[in-house]
């Protein structure tokens, strides 16, 4: 038992819609649990395409509320986590008698500059891929281009510090741990939470549930709560692949295709080019979604209709797919399908309400996590107000254009460190990159090597402050050290994790 403790909210589900209603919650003086069943991210958060942007196709499903929204968010992501986002140039190629015309893409790109309240961010402009350094990697056929802003995101990275953050600020957080059951009694919930690693059962009581289980939020439903037939969310699968650098120029490239559906070409971890996503239904165990062979064909094909070294299946060095759970809202075509969120307040008169949460994307997730508040106020009480958006997640307190700064300060304060090193370490974990290095005046000092540019060090960071389990908590999601490492050097950091017992 949790003992005689009565928490305000109980959160099912550690992505990125979870753990920022948790922070949000906490940072409120609400009392706050969550429990996640995998590892955080481990899902739909960590398989993105990694864009904080405004959606510029959702302008055609006149989804102009939720690009509003998501344009005022970028700037307000930056400034809060200037180490984990920060801005991006794309580069949209024209051609004449494209699937879109240019007039079309023109009114498409003003309304993205003058909805959303950009400040710091470039505008849009023309370019001539004749002499501009973007066409080089394009097929002569392309002349023109557009180029505008948006962001880029450690998308992993985000919901774990989201999910710091709010254990920093007294929420109980608890990862590798299933909501068994979920049960209404009296004025209270009471939830039954076992451990995937040790198979103990804790029971929880809540004054409300939040359901915010992404993929699984339907399966939630029908398992803790036994409630069959329900079909609130259409899972659609994305995948991507990553080769080799493609093209050294640090902009992004936007690729319209034939079928109407767009690709990314963006440039991944300095030395490789990350080309994504596809967008087809999907009906399996979201855990089990890999991608397929037709997809990887797709992806190599679209790319290559673009650019004059076509991309070849072998040229892939990693793939990563996800399930994306979209409201259903009867959309014939998968690419259709709102990425609009919906809540849905579940208020029992004779007992504890529940809120279900639904669809969602990254830019958004803070303001969706403001708009569940409204609803836990109105449900529960209001106690506090929102205050997330002056915020900064952890190791983010430093200026959105401070990044090169906090790295010259890093290698100030351990000249041993090759730039490479520096950089990353500033990017994963920004003003607290130093902490991880603590006296260290030489490599040795930072412990057992892995490969790449990992230490132990940085491991046991990673295990004491962020709940890394295993290897792959620490390569794919934590870092993407994965890229680097040998089999050989993978499988020695899983049996040194495997020796350090946390629970």
């Amino acid at each position: 038992m949790s003992g005689d403790t009565v928490f305000d909210l109980f959160v099912i589900g550690g992505g990125i819609n979870g753990c920022g209603i948790a922070r949000d919650a906490v940072g409120r003086g609400y009392s706050v649990a969550l429990a996640e069943m995998n590892d955080f991210a481990s899902g739909t958060s960590s398989g993105a395409t990694k864009l904080i942007h405004g959606g510029l196709r959702y302008l055609e499903h006149y989804e102009f509320r939720l690009v509003r929204e998501a344009l005022m968010e970028r700037e307000v992501l930056w400034a809060m986590a200037p180490h984990i986002i920060w801005p991006m140039r794309f580069v949209l190629p024209f051609q004449k008698g494209g699937i879109r015309p240019a007039w079309l893409i023109r009114l498409g790109l003003f309304l993205y500059d003058h909805l959303g309240g950009r400040k710091l961010l470039p505008p849009t402009k023309t370019l001539d891929l004749r002499s501009d350094v973007a066409g080089k990697p394009l097929k002569p056929l392309f002349s023109r281009a557009f180029e505008y802003s948006d962001g880029w995101v450690d998308d992993a990275r985000m919901v774990v510090l989201n999910a710091r953050d709010a254990a920093d600020r007294g929420a109980t957080i608890l990862s590798r741990s299933r909501v068994v059951s979920a049960r209404r009694e009296g004025e209270v919930w009471v939830i039954e939470v076992r451990s995937e690693q040790t198979g103990a059962v804790t029971t929880f009581r809540s004054r409300m549930l939040v359901n915010a289980a992404g993929p699984w939020v339907d399966q939630v439903l029908a398992g803790a709560f036994g409630r069959n037939n329900v079909h609130n969310v259409r899972l659609v699968q994305g995948s991507h692949i990553v080769v080799r650098k493609k093209f050294s120029d640090p902009r992004a490239y936007f690729f319209q295709n034939p079928d109407n559906r767009i690709i990314f070409a963006i440039p991944y971890e300095k030395e490789f080019t990350l080309i994504g996503t596809t967008d087809r239904d999907y009906s399996g165990d979201p855990k089990s979604v890999r991608i397929s062979d037709e997809e990887t064909a797709y992806l190599c094909n679209a790319a290559s209709e673009y650019f004059a070294e076509p991309v070849l299946p072998e040229d892939i060095v990693w793939t990563y797919s996800a399930v994306r759970p979209l409201y259903d809202d009867g959309a014939s075509k998968a690419q259709e399908a709102t990425r609009d969120y919906v809540l849905k307040l579940d208020s029992d008169a004779a007992g504890p309400p529940l809120l279900n949460v639904f669809g969602g994307k990254l830019t958004t997730y803070r303001r969706l996590a403001e708009h569940a508040l409204e609803k836990i106020g109105e449900a529960i009480g209001i106690k506090g107000s929102s205050w997330t958006g002056k915020s900064r997640l952890p190791g983010g307190d430093f200026a959105p254009t401070g990044y090169e700064s906090e790295v010259s300060k890093l290698i100030k304060r351990a000249p041993f460190l090759a730039r490479p090193h520096a950089e990353r370490l500033v990017r994963c974990y920004g003003t607290l990159a130093g902490a991880i290095i603590g006296n260290a005046a030489r490599p040795e000092d930072l412990g057992r090597f892995f490969g790449g540019t990992l230490y132990e060090a940085e491991v046991r960071w990673l295990i004491e402050k962020e709940w890394a389990r295993t290897a792959e908590d620490v390569l794919w999601r934590r870092t993407k050290q994965g890229l680097l490492l040998t089999a050989g050097e993978a499988a020695g950091l899983e049996e040194y994790m495997a020796g350090v017992v946390v629970y």
